[in-house]
């Protein structure tokens, strides 16, 4: 079975780009790395070991103010990130950028659902933007970047209602 295809049938909501991991190195696509869960006696561990955290300079965490608000468009040119869900879910909405300073308004918007269920992440390459929002409340989105805050000029917001197919 052709890897893309059945990356994008299992799919139904993720983020991009390029992704080192294990089993896997594609680049300029969406990636969504599948985690895990263990459950004993003990209790439970949710854990990815095809994750590769070495590209990560900073982490940080996301909490919507209410499940109708949704934050987006935002993005870069260079930087790279990965999310995951440490409570609740979140659907995440992902636009790959054809030209950061007069996007087209018809570009194609991938949607994914990252939920706490097991330690998933997904990968935002270069040239993407995000739109966020829980679908729960109290929800918490773990997020990994591959440059320190003002390491580079490269932070680009779209109004949410810039795109045509939201």
């Amino acid at each position: 079975m052709d890897p893309e295809r059945s990356f994008w049938g299992r799919c139904n909501a993720v983020s991009i780009l390029e992704v080192k991991s294990k089993k896997s190195q594609i680049k300029g696509m969406l990636m969504l790395l599948e985690g895990k869960k263990h459950q004993d006696e003990r209790g439970i561990i949710t854990y990815n070991n095809d994750f590769d955290a070495s590209q990560i300079k900073r982490i940080y965490t996301i909490e919507n103010a209410s499940t109708e608000f949704i934050r987006g468009w935002q993005g870069h040119k260079v930087e790279q990130r990965w999310f995951a869900t440490m409570k609740g879910s979140f659907e995440i909405f992902v636009i790959r950028v054809d030209d950061f300073e007069n996007p087209s308004k018809d570009l194609t918007i991938k949607k994914y659902l990252l939920t706490e269920e097991v330690l998933s992440y997904l990968h935002i390459p270069s040239g993407c933007i995000t739109a966020i929002q829980s679908k729960e409340e109290d929800s918490k989105l773990l997020v990994l970047a591959d440059y320190d805050l003002g390491e580079i000029t490269d932070e680009y917001r779209f109004s949410l209602d810039y795109f045509n197919n939201i």
